[in-house]
């Protein structure tokens, strides 16, 4: 293949191979007013660090025919509710070492599916030259990161989650690049305004990284090209957009409280240009990939964020609803007698009318070090201790279980037309995320210690949540039936949804979505007989799923084999009702009878562990 180069032209050799072969490290090196500078090219396919070395290289990545990858397998048909799998590769494995394109695919795809869920969105893909950024800090836009493995390993991995039917979304990360001189785009020609703004606009802050130019016609090019290239070449079937509030506005959302005041939105303070950068980002992406999903990380709450470009809107398929994790943090820090029903049914309910939201009670975010994960709010040190099911239980610990569910369901029941979670929070993973590196010192002069370049806090105790003598197991399982009731029901996209009480005396919050009925009882102690659920379609109801079945480590309170009848009459506006049970801290949903075909025998015919290994499990420390 013959090879050109800017201006120039490389014909292939006698043979008829190629001028460069293939594997060969190349740089560009110029002659800039700050001297001679050498950098990876920026439409870099490929790029390693070697043993020993600091800087990356730049690959020349051209594998012969038969070295290439081929898809075998469809991508699937995007689904009417999305359910995402949130995952980093490198510390998906249960060891602590960077994990594998292969072994994902090979050990945590299968989990995936199993667990119900019909997306994943996977983190960290663009290569990034320091581990410890998340892959936030992206050097090389087009090469994927050699740490996990080789591109083809990757497409491996896509092609593998197809043929499970599941969708795979990229993190993408177009609102900011990295600003590392010798791998990155940061003063790629010696100045500071190639791809970026000059001085201080340029610059984040907070993240210590470069800031695009979305007004330069080169730079639109160079990101347009970037989102067709991962769904051309790859597969992925579309975009979780990084940072979008810091891409839409010159302050970038930081130190500044969203009111919902239009001219918070529409002023000098907006950035006209991304804006237009990301309708022409989504415009070509559903121009060209009418199946692509397209998500925006945006708190701000801009309007027409998801209205199609040709209506005049950004052109996003779902906003990420994040204000519902930090109403969890900031509840969890209250005693339960303090919780808000009313708070926490208008923060789920908060969004603009026909915009599709994905919500999250937690995702990567909380899990990171010096955050903590709501099973962390929840249990703390206990869960050190206390997990064991050959060990007595402690009232942290089964307030912890309890609560741990209930936030999960009624997120996903009250929050969003999708549903996200990251990887091991399914079953409140005990230890936080802490990526290996050393000491860093920031521009401000302060220092964050090192671990001592550890990966011990790196990886995902998958073995914990399988271990059919650990609690965490309970959790898992509860995670896997919520799931597995929206496969079912469809209720996060159902059009019908009313919320018929949100008592602050009880504890208690009732909603009906799609033809489910929920009723949770937050209260701490409090459980009420004979309690009246108002409800819209008569008949004989049943519990479909319930919070505090044994299987998910619950206390068994409710009767799986009762039937509730409606009586006529209005209550909580609604025409009817019916008498159930509502024991302290538990989530019970209610289906009409005639609408369940046998889903509970679904959710608790495992007796074993749902994704444990058949052969007995090794003794873990919970």
């Amino acid at each position: 293949m013959s090879l050109v180069f800017g201006r120039f032209f490389l014909p292939n050799n006698v043979d008829g191979s190629p001028p460069i072969p293939h594997g060969s490290r190349v740089k560009i090196r110029m002659d800039t007013p700050s001297g001679v500078k050498d950098s990876i090219p920026a439409w870099i396919k490929f790029s390693v660090q070697a043993p020993g070395e600091i800087p990356y290289s730049g690959i020349y990545y051209d594998p012969p025919e038969e070295e290439k990858y081929v898809f075998k397998h469809p991508q699937p048909k995007r689904p009417k509710s999305l359910r995402i799998y949130e995952s980093h590769v490198g510390m998906s494995s249960p060891e602590p070492m960077i994990n594998t394109y292969a072994n994902f695919r090979d050990d945590v795809l299968p989990r995936i599916k199993k667990l119900g869920y019909n997306a994943v969105q996977i983190m960290a893909i663009q290569e990034h030259s320091y581990y410890a950024s998340f892959g936030y800090h992206v050097t090389n836009f087009f090469a994927p990161s050699s740490r996990f493995g080789t591109p083809e390993e990757l497409k491996s991995l896509i092609d593998k989650a197809h043929e499970l039917g599941l969708l795979v979304l990229m993190d993408i990360v177009h609102s900011h690049s990295s600003n590392n001189t010798l791998d990155g785009l940061n003063m790629f020609d010696g100045t500071d305004s190639h791809y970026f703004h000059p001085g201080s606009r340029g610059y984040h802050w907070m993240w210590d990284s470069r800031l695009f130019n979305y007004g330069s016609w080169e730079v639109l090019r160079y990101l347009l090209s970037n989102a067709r290239w991962w769904l051309d070449e790859y597969k992925f079937d579309g975009f979780r957009f990084d940072g979008v509030t810091s891409m839409m506005y010159t302050h970038h959302g930081l130190q500044v409280a969203f009111t919902g005041n239009y001219s918070e939105y529409f002023g000098m303070a907006t950035d006209v240009d991304a804006v237009v950068y990301l309708m022409l980002a989504n415009d070509l992406i559903h121009g060209l990939f009418p199946e692509a999903v397209t998500i925006g990380e945006d708190v701000s709450g801009m309007p027409t964020f998801c209205l199609p470009t040709q209506d005049g809107g950004v052109g996003f398929d779902y906003r990420l609803q994040m204000a519902i994790a930090d109403k969890w943090i900031e509840i969890l820090k209250k005693k339960d007698e303090d919780w808000k029903m009313g708070d926490i049914v208008h923060t789920l309910t908060n969004r603009r009318w026909l915009e599709k939201c994905v919500a999250y009670a937690e995702s990567h975010d909380q899990a990171l070090v010096g955050d903590k994960t709501i099973a962390f709010w929840l249990m703390d040190k206990d869960m050190y201790d206390f997990m064991a099911l050959d060990r007595p239980s402690t009232p942290r610990i089964d307030r912890g279980i309890a609560l741990h569910k209930m936030i999960r369901l009624i997120t996903m029941g009250l929050g969003g037309e999708g549903y996200l979670n990251f990887m091991g929070n399914e079953f409140g993973h005990p230890e936080w995320i802490d990526f290996p590196r050393g000491e860093q010192q920031l521009p401000n002069g302060s220092v964050i210690p090192g671990n001592n370049y550890s990966y011990d806090k790196c990886r995902r105790r998958f073995d914990l949540g399988d271990a059919d003598y650990l609690r965490y197991q309970g959790m898992q399982e509860f995670d896997r039936a919520m799931q597995l009731l929206e496969e079912k029901f469809g209720f996060m996209t159902a059009e019908h949804q009313y919320i018929s009480r949100k008592n602050e005396g009880d504890k208690v919050i009732i909603f009906e979505r799609g033809n489910l009925v929920f009723v949770f009882n937050f209260h701490w102690h409090n459980s009420y007989s004979d309690y009246r659920v108002g409800c819209s379609t008569p008949g004989k109801y049943k519990i479909v799923l319930d919070s505090d079945d044994a299987l998910f480590g619950g206390f068994n309170r409710l009767n799986h084999s009762a039937e509730y009848f409606t009586n006529e009459g209005w209550y909580d506006d609604r025409p009817r009702s019916f008498l159930v049970y509502a024991p302290s801290r538990t989530a019970a949903v209610y289906v009409l009878a005639d609408d369940d075909d046998d889903l509970e025998p679904a959710l608790s015919d495992e007796a074993e562990p749902a994704l444990a290994d058949e052969a007995e499990p090794e003794p873990v420390d919970p």
